[in-house]
């Protein structure tokens, strides 16, 4: 079984977009705690590190690992390298959004927003209010957690835990559902460093199997 990029886990376990839509005809007051959490992801232009995945079942047991490289620059650019146990690639422009499976030989073309609109995930890409208010931050030690405030989503939690306090993001626990739980902690961290332009391109290789799913969005 194939670990997922987080950004591919928080979109197959999302929200119903329809739900939302209804949520987001209400008026809500972003919380004490959002606003804070708000803040601090302002002041985060860019961000890279090395990270370590690990999948939990309900049971508590270790059932997935894996290892690689993140990069991410606001807005929504995203390069997520996974060298462990398969090696896959993630890559986003803030437009388009293309996984690669070397092994498979296969690309899957996916449009940005709507991959990631209808999850948590959305609150570290965007100040946008609208999308501020269909979630519940609190306070946690160590960081933040978000939960969507309408019953019935698959992601039934996002903790965001930062570093020493500072701007680092030093883990993401993804809980869905099911009461399973995915890890990804993160070492080596660098934040509004420079980040080159080509870490958010990348050219399909020929002979591979493409699956344009932006066609039907």
């Amino acid at each position: 079984m194939k670990l997922q990029p987080l950004i591919l886990a928080l979109c197959i376990v999302g929200a119903n977009p329809a739900v939302y839509a209804t949520q987001a005809n209400k008026t809500q007051t972003v919380s004490v705690a959002a606003q804070s959490l708000k803040d601090k992801l302002k002041a985060l232009e860019s961000f890279r590190a090395e990270f370590e995945q690990s999948v939990i079942d309900q049971d508590g047991h270790l059932i997935q690992s894996g290892k690689g490289e993140i990069v991410l620059q606001y807005p929504a650019k995203i390069r997520w390298q996974q060298n462990e146990p398969d090696e896959t690639l993630l890559v986003s422009d803030g437009l388009r959004t293309v996984y690669f499976d070397s092994f498979a030989e296969q690309a899957t073309i996916l449009n940005t927003l709507g991959l990631i609109d209808t999850t948590p995930f959305v609150l570290l890409t965007t100040q946008d209010p609208k999308q501020w208010q269909k979630y519940q931050v609190s306070e946690i030690s160590g960081g933040y957690r978000i939960e969507p405030i309408q019953s019935g989503a698959q992601v039934e939690r996002l903790d965001v835990l930062f570093a020493d306090s500072g701007l680092k993001i030093g883990q993401l626990n993804v809980t869905d559902s099911s009461g399973q739980i995915s890890s990804f902690k993160f070492s080596d961290a660098q934040i509004n460093g420079p980040v080159e332009a080509d870490q958010f391109k990348f050219v399909i290789p020929e002979g591979v199997v493409v699956d344009d799913q932006t066609q039907s969005d």
